[in-house]
């Protein structure tokens, strides 16, 4: 596969970045086995992967204190070490469509390199390390913010983090810079059993509503319903 500069500029902007030196994005493509196979003196993209591996660490290590601010430093490690896992970092290399872009040789190729997930992990990897060089850690940062957000979500989910106005909340605040305003529509029943209705408002349209047995269970369902909401529309825009 000879990689072309509009491939390399695809991937840039699948990345919603524009590199400033090319040549860093190509390398993190590089795979070992392309540059042993040619022979040359070409960089393979290990050295870029030892580097990625360092700031993906510091980049969700800011993105877990943002998100769970109350949380303590056990708890973060355990979030962090399955975010930047092997499975993680393969699940957003497959969403890029990486394995189109790597330069492989010809052994590789051949028993599918393209869809193993140590090497689409170690690549995606490698491609932060470049972003850090090309753009600097804050930039980088914002990328991987974008990228492992919704992997950082799902594990919040799976651990029993379910306060989902907490979600919603720094959901609002990093793509719309607004917070999500509640309002209670409807209170039903007798005093002892009690239902409540609650409206999220979204720049000033109601995006979700909930019902619960009190105030804070409507408001978590409303505010549950709403999240996976815009998570949905953010795929789809």
């Amino acid at each position: 596969m000879v990689l072309q500069k509009k491939d390399i500029q695809q991937l840039g902007e699948k990345l919603n970045y524009s590199f400033k030196n090319l040549d860093l994005l190509e390398e993190a493509l590089r795979h070992a086995s392309y540059v042993n196979e040619l022979n040359s003196n070409l960089r393979d993209n290990e050295r870029l992967e030892f580097l990625g591996d360092s700031v993906l660490d510091l980049a969700v290590s800011h993105c877990l204190m943002k998100i769970f601010n109350d949380e303590k430093e056990g708890v973060l490690s355990k979030y962090r070490a399955m975010v930047v896992d092997e499975k993680a970092l393969y699940q957003v290399a497959l969403k890029l469509e990486l394995g189109d872009y790597i330069l492989l040789g010809r052994g590789e190729e051949m028993t599918g390199g393209r869809g193993k997930p140590s090497i689409l992990a170690n690549t995606m990897e490698a491609i932060l390390g470049a972003l850090y060089l090309d753009a600097g850690f804050s930039k980088t940062k914002e990328i991987v913010h974008e990228l492992f957000t919704p992997l950082i979500n799902n594990i919040s989910i799976k651990s029993g983090n379910n306060d989902y106005k907490s979600l919603l909340q720094e959901y609002t605040q990093e793509l719309h810079r607004i917070l999500p305003v509640y309002q209670i529509l409807d209170e039903k029943g007798p005093a002892h059993d009690k239902t409540f209705s609650v409206a999220i408002h979204l720049n000033g349209k109601i995006i979700a509503e909930g019902e619960g047995k009190s105030k804070k269970e409507a408001e978590q369902k409303a505010a549950r319903e709403a999240f996976y909401c815009l998570q949905e529309d953010q795929k789809e825009s």
